[in-house]
């Protein structure tokens, strides 16, 4: 039987094929692995994942300006009427950069994060009855680093216009700062009388009395609380 010559551009076609097919089946190997591993990233961001209060970084690859105290975490969620809570509260998609951002560091550090916590206003969780997330895992002894900022900034005025919520003593504070700008709105005339003065004061005593009730009733009948003793309740009436 008389050999057949060899045709290099039929071998070759052979060989690429052998290669493309091998090359696909890797590729799709590594898709549905790496798939697999967001979606057990977005099951433990939205189960919670097991309880943990630091993880195992490598800090030799943390990047500083993204670690922070919970001191300052809770200063921030206080001045701006935030909450820091676990991430199976909160009700919104977690972005596909968070996730892939997670699992860079998972790779990168060589570990499984854990324990995540997330910094939001209170309608963007699923709070028990009783504009701008940031998403922190643990490290330990008090510190989060921060992994994903997404969604829109919080209005410049916003900390402005929660400085009343900020604690009792600004609630007060702003009670008679009120009472007294309503009472002078209506009775600026005696203020300017001295001899109608204290007519005046009792007005506004009157008025302050009325503001304090009011928000009383509110806080009460609406479930509400200062900033500083719910920035990390999971309660949505607290």
């Amino acid at each position: 039987m008389a050999l057949q010559p060899v045709n290099l551009e039929t071998q070759l076609a052979r060989q690429q094929s052998k290669e493309t097919s091998n090359l696909l089946e890797q590729v799709e190997a590594i898709l549905k692995a790496d798939t697999a591993k967001e979606l057990q990233i977005s099951k433990t961001l939205q189960s919670g994942g097991k309880l943990s209060k630091e993880n195992h970084f490598n800090f030799d690859l943390l990047e500083t300006k993204n670690i922070y105290h919970i001191n300052s975490i809770k200063s921030i969620c206080i001045d701006y009427r935030l909450r820091f809570l676990d991430t199976k509260y909160f009700k919104n998609e977690f972005p596909l950069e968070a996730i892939q951002k997670i699992k860079y560091l998972e790779k990168s550090h060589n570990t499984k994060l854990s324990g995540f916590k997330i910094i939001a206003p209170a309608k963007l969780f699923k709070l028990e009855n009783a504009d701008d997330p940031l998403l922190f895992a643990p490290i330990g002894n008090g510190y989060y680093y921060l992994i994903h900022k997404w969604g829109n900034d919080l209005h410049p005025l916003r900390k402005l216009s929660m400085l009343p919520f900020k604690n009792l003593e600004n609630v007060l504070i702003s009670a008679l700062l009120l009472s007294f700008l309503i009472t002078y709105i209506f009775n600026y005339k005696i203020l300017n009388s001295d001899t109608q003065s204290a007519q005046f004061i009792i007005l506004f005593l009157f008025m302050f009395k009325s503001v304090v009730g009011v928000t009383i009733f509110y806080a009460f009948s609406q479930g509400k609380n200062v900033s500083s003793a719910n920035w990390n309740s999971k309660y949505y009436n607290a």
